[in-house]
């Protein structure tokens, strides 16, 4: 096995300025039994990019979430964070370099015993020991307030809507100030209003964070006002890579008829 540090730059997938992409995906295979999920797929996203993988169900977009924060490993390939083969670290590093990356999962997954403030410490109490208790509240109290909601710190999940669950994770997600944020169908189950604001504050974010995203998403409206551009599986594979417009202009048939049902 060749060492992080050993891997010669030019396999790395520099960008024009030189600089690494945040994360590096490349010929990524993951099978799990007989089902084949991917099948040697690359992407790269950059800081302050967002990439939004689109397909239908079943086509490994969650896999590829669960495959760049470590919880799977590739059958083959690599998938560097900063340059670094996640499959190659051991659980210290994996655990260090999970902090720089931020999730929002779909259905916001807030604690429904902890208050919205609670849960938006949570990260806080766990991977910032050093943090006073006077200084942890004033980072929550932020946090809510780059989302909209300084004036719901004590309320229950149970006690706030859907759109509103989604951006006290949104909040939690970027408590410990991540370089990656990975948004796994961000606005499933949101009525149109709710997930228009979900995509402006995501926006707002990407703007003043300057954040490498990748969203997972079924939503196209979504990820066309969102993304820089767009990836879109199909058994496996990047079927085409672009802006809405590359896809829009595609003489591929899967992806016309894609565009046309979503």
């Amino acid at each position: 096995m060749t060492a992080v540090n050993e891997i010669p730059m030019k396999q790395m997938g520099l960008e024009k300025d030189g600089r690494l992409p945040v994360v590096a995906i490349d010929k990524v295979y993951k099978s799990f039994g007989e089902h084949k999920i991917l099948n040697g797929i690359t992407l790269n996203v950059s800081r302050g990019e967002t990439l939004a993988v689109l397909g239908r169900s079943g086509t490994g977009k969650s896999v590829l979430l669960r495959l760049i924060i470590g919880l799977d490993h590739p059958d083959e390939g690599s998938i560097r964070i900063d340059g670094q083969d996640i499959a190659a670290l051991s659980l210290d590093q994996l655990g260090d370099t999970r902090k720089k990356m931020g999730f929002l999962f779909q259905h916001a997954a807030l604690y429904d015993s902890l208050t919205v403030a609670e849960n938006v410490a949570f990260p806080l109490r766990h991977h910032r020991k050093g943090m006073s208790r006077s200084e942890r509240c004033d980072r929550v109290q932020q946090l809510l307030a780059e989302v909209g909601l300084q004036d719901a710190s004590e309320k229950m999940p149970s006690d706030i809507s859907g759109g509103m669950q989604k951006r006290v994770g949104l909040a939690r997600a970027l408590a410990l100030d991540p370089e990656i944020l990975l948004l796994d169908e961000p606005t499933a189950g949101l009525d149109p209003i709710s997930s228009r604001e979900i995509d402006d504050l995501t926006l707002k974010l990407q703007r003043e964070h300057q954040i490498a995203s990748i969203v997972v998403t079924h939503d196209l409206f979504s990820a066309r006002s969102i993304a820089n551009r767009l990836a879109l599986l199909d058994q496996g594979n990047v079927l085409i890579e672009g802006t809405f417009e590359d896809l829009r202009q595609s003489d591929i048939g899967f992806v016309k008829e894609f565009l046309k049902q979503s």
